[in-house]
């Protein structure tokens, strides 16, 4: 299973319930790309990486990233396409960020987001900006990735609210969180 959506749209909240929750191996797509001091793997190693984390069936991913989606969309049975407003998004990323800087929150590989980026405008600096700016083009690469048949082989939900996502969970009798 993959989850996709723009920051700040709980993929990684939602990949974890559900791995736990099913026994399967969760994949966090961030821990893995996200290396100590924030430096980022090499595109090789990072595709390498995830071949190999999803060769065998059982797991669930949650990320967005270019260099490996198509070979995460390619082993997927089930996608998760949290599709939500850049309002909903744009809200929860700030409480996120936030929190985090302010309790000063280990995140992968001993990296940390600093409150200084609150206030920065480049992207690559700033989850929050990440965010605001990639929602628009992320939502028009899905759009065409569903209407392409490259993902007919797997089962794809789109959840357009997170209340659409709250009660299909609740439709597969499960409560989340």
């Amino acid at each position: 299973m993959a989850i996709f959506g723009a920051s700040g749209a709980g993929k990684t909240t939602l990949a974890r319930w559900l791995a736990e929750l099913a026994h399967l191996r969760h994949i966090e797509v961030d821990g893995i790309f996200h290396q100590p001091n924030w430096t980022s793997l090499d595109d090789a190693t990072f595709l390498s990486r995830i071949e190999e984390l999803t060769r065998e069936s059982g797991w669930v991913t949650d990320g967005n990233y270019a260099t490996v989606r198509s070979l995460i969309v390619e082993r997927a049975d089930t996608i998760l396409w949290l599709d939500y407003d850049r309002a909903v998004t744009t809200r929860r990323v700030i409480s996120r960020t936030l929190k985090r800087a302010l309790t000063r929150e280990v995140l992968w590989n001993g990296n940390r987001e600093a409150l200084s980026n609150l206030f920065r405008v480049d992207p690559e600096y700033s989850v929050i900006r990440w965010s605001w700016t990639s929602h628009g083009p992320m939502r028009e690469t899905f759009v065409a990735l569903l209407s392409s048949g490259e993902i007919s082989h797997a089962s794809v939900l789109r959840f357009r609210h997170p209340r659409e996502t709250a009660a299909w969970l609740r439709d597969l009798r499960v409560t989340p969180f």
